[in-house]
């Protein structure tokens, strides 16, 4: 399929995990995709889909930061043209007890989950505004925007932030023809999970690696852990014509484990 040949796609936090499964699925489908992350192999990530024949580059950016974001959209601009396709999926998480849990931690979970998707959307819909011809945003929250977690009073809050965030901008930008839509992903293998599983395991009780993640994964009624193609599926049908009368809307892609 080429369902997105000449679309540009901004995929943040696509250097791994479910980002580059994202950032994977689009290049597929033949989009010019821009990986930014934080960190500095966003380069290499965004090489390995080149060497597939895609059309993809890597910019480091800090998503908090609201200069980086717009030299993020810059660049995408200048490299591909107009963003047509905005993923943020850039995202953080510790673990901890309410009296551990530090203003650190808490300022920089919501700055990096909350604020960077605000940051993101803000921008690209400057952008698509401007150029009139729509656009797609979708924002990837998580199973703990639906049901906060032990010990995770600041990502679970983060979280619930981007599913508000995803419906008051749905409302605002819908008349632009731009649709706003967030997924909440359950248990899905990537190293983020692999840090949950062994944290959790540690405070939970005493759990070998990857023996609570398997505990909680046999209460998924699919009883597997999902995978990033998984995620990136939904978020190529979202992006997609076929789901131009979808908006304001929150999807779990977990498997049923969270049916609300």
């Amino acid at each position: 399929m080429a369902r997105f040949r000449d679309r540009t796609v901004v995929v943040t936090g696509g250097n791994k995990g479910i980002g580059y499964a994202i950032a994977e699925r689009f290049a597929a489908e033949g989009a010019n995709v821009v990986i930014a992350s934080v960190e500095d192999n966003v380069e290499a990530a965004a090489a390995r889909l080149r060497d597939t024949g895609a059309n993809a580059m890597g910019v480091i950016c800090d998503v908090t930061d609201r200069a980086a974001v717009v030299e993020l959209y810059d660049r995408a601009e200048a490299e591909f043209g107009a963003v047509q396709i905005s993923v943020q999926n850039a995202g953080i998480i510790t673990i901890s007890r309410i009296e551990d849990l530090s203003e650190q931690d808490w300022d920089a979970t919501l700055a990096v989950n909350t604020k960077g998707a605000f940051l993101c959307c803000q921008e690209a819909i400057r952008r698509m505004r401007k150029s009139g011809q729509g656009g797609r945003l979708i924002n990837i929250a998580s199973g703990q925007a639906r049901e906060g977690f032990i010990y995770t009073p600041h990502y679970a809050a983060s979280k619930f932030g981007v599913m508000g965030l995803t419906q008051s901008l749905a409302k605002e930008v819908a008349p632009d023809a731009i649709t706003v839509n967030a997924i909440c992903p359950g248990i899905i293998k990537t190293d983020m999970w692999d840090y949950n599983d062994r944290v959790w395991g540690e405070m939970l009780g005493d759990y070998a690696p990857g023996e609570l993640m398997q505990s909680w994964v046999e209460n998924i009624p699919m009883k597997r852990a999902g995978e990033g193609k998984d995620v990136a599926a939904l978020i190529a049908f979202l992006a997609s014509p076929d789901a131009d009368y979808i908006t304001g809307q929150t999807i779990n892609v977990d498997g049923g484990l969270i049916m609300s």
